[in-house]
């Protein structure tokens, strides 16, 4: 009857150890082991934070990895893929990216080049086009509040969508929203969701107006506020795609140089694959005490012999 009574103690427990074995979700947490590539490769920024402002700091593995390991509620600093965009003489071919592993995938942030703006090889840039250019100018007008109003004075000065395109990509306002600063990549480690934060200004209007074409006096016509994200592209699971917002929440941060940037935190997200589960160390623990039990009842019946 003792020995029926171990025999169910124990069986019992195994049980359960392996019931909790398959339900523990995996811990996915952050990305893991960052890398810079891409054909500009040397051509990023990493800034820290004390927690109020962000700096500059030396572009290092451990300083990239510091920079991202934030949430939405607690930027941590970020690293700005294709840092010369905003230069003379930018180079529209070459992009950044940054890699690395969530979840036991690959994934790959990397910043734009004309191709993935207007399309692979093509040299028009035609407003009207179905492409990544196009698409995204249309939202961020539509997105900024701009009233058909607004729009008809425009109209009635000789103004369009068409004309605001076209000042937008001669005075490269497209290269300036290529180049994104991640701030964070974290994973939800049961639904496999990724969050991507991207450090951006939390009122973008003086990043987009300039580049409009309009008089001092007529972008008093447009929005005080906007908000408008840079543009992140990713590849992850064999799909690539692009990534931006129009929504911001306050980051508590500002560039130290500049008291402007990295004051809005945007979050894209990633449907992700969902990690694997893991046992956590104390089933482990658990089981192995289980397998004790049995190798010391074996001792005793060796024993008794």
């Amino acid at each position: 009857m003792k020995m029926t009574f171990q025999k169910l103690v124990i069986g019992t427990s195994m049980a359960i150890g392996v019931s909790a074995l398959a339900t523990v979700p995996a811990q996915a947490g952050t990305l893991t082991a960052p890398t810079i590539g891409g054909t500009a490769a040397s051509d990023y920024y990493v800034y820290d934070s004390d927690g109020k402002n962000t700096f500059k700091v030396e572009n290092t593995s451990a300083n990239v990895q510091k920079a991202l390991s934030g949430n939405a509620d607690s930027p941590t600093g970020n690293v700005e893929l294709r840092a010369s965009s905003e230069g003379r003489d930018f180079d529209f071919t070459k992009n950044t990216s940054l890699t690395g592993t969530i979840g036991g995938k690959t994934l790959t942030l990397s910043s734009l080049t004309s191709d993935d703006w207007f399309g692979d090889g093509k040299t028009t840039t035609t407003y009207g086009l179905d492409n990544l250019a196009n698409n995204w100018f249309n939202k961020a007008l539509d997105s900024s509040g701009i009233t058909t109003s607004t729009f008809t004075s425009l109209t009635i000065l000789g103004y369009s969508k068409q004309s605001l395109f076209d000042s937008f990509l001669k005075s490269g306002g497209f290269q300036r929203f290529s180049d994104p600063n991640i701030s964070y990549v974290n994973q939800d480690d049961t639904s496999g969701l990724i969050s991507i934060g991207l450090a951006g200004h939390y009122n973008a209007a003086p990043l987009i107006t300039p580049f409009l074409g309009l008089t001092a006096q007529l972008s008093k016509l447009l929005p005080s506020s906007l908000q408008a994200s840079e543009i992140v592209k990713y590849t992850y699971d064999g799909k690539t795609d692009y990534l931006y917002s129009f929504k911001a929440s306050n980051s508590g941060l500002v560039e130290k140089g500049d008291g402007i940037s990295h004051s809005g935190n945007y979050q894209v997200n990633i449907k992700g694959v969902a990690p694997a589960a893991v046992p956590e160390p104390s089933i482990i623990l658990g089981l192995l005490g289980v397998a004790g039990v049995f190798a010391t009842q074996r001792k005793f019946k060796k024993a008794s012999i």
